[in-house]
């Protein structure tokens, strides 16, 4: 994607834009994102402020677009507190951003569904990515019969 995807001390480098978005009468883009120096996730913010009433579904902007190198993908999660705070579940569980969603208004969103009335203030920190490689080509190849043994299916851990 880009010939400088590495930096100093073999650290990845991602290009990052930041949306402006109109909120209270004035054009805001969201604080920038730092260097990781703790844990291996990175928050990510609310672009704009989000009402939702009960049983409502939204896209909340992110205000970034990201170009990864070659090779990666992101993993977007809600923070560990979004629920309690916002009473919102991710819609998909987890978000994939693969590399080729890089152009300039590939804006990464949060799709959210809402089990309480809720507000969520621009800026607010709502959801988490992680820089990940993406998975290796792989081919399948179609057998009658698996040569391993059977671990006893679905459910076979036990009960406590």
């Amino acid at each position: 994607m880009f010939e400088d995807e590495f930096g100093v001390d073999n650290i990845k480098m991602i290009r990052i834009k930041y949306f402006n978005h109109f909120v209270d009468g004035k054009n805001k883009k969201v604080p920038a994102l730092n260097k990781i120096t703790k844990g291996d996730w990175i928050d990510l913010r609310s672009a704009i402020p989000v009402r939702l009433k009960k049983g409502q579904n939204a896209l909340i902007p992110l205000g970034v677009a990201m170009q990864l190198p070659v090779g990666y993908e992101a993993i977007v999660a809600p923070r560990s507190s979004t629920f309690k705070k916002y009473h919102v579940i991710q819609t998909n569980s987890i978000g994939v951003i693969d590399n080729s969603y890089c152009g300039d208004n590939d804006e990464w969103l949060l799709s959210v569904y809402a089990t309480e009335d809720t507000f969520i203030p621009f800026g607010d920190r709502i959801c988490q990515f992680r820089i990940q490689e993406s998975a290796p080509q792989i081919q399948f190849n179609t057998v009658d019969h698996l040569d391993a043994n059977d671990r006893g299916g679905f459910g076979s851990t036990g009960e406590k």
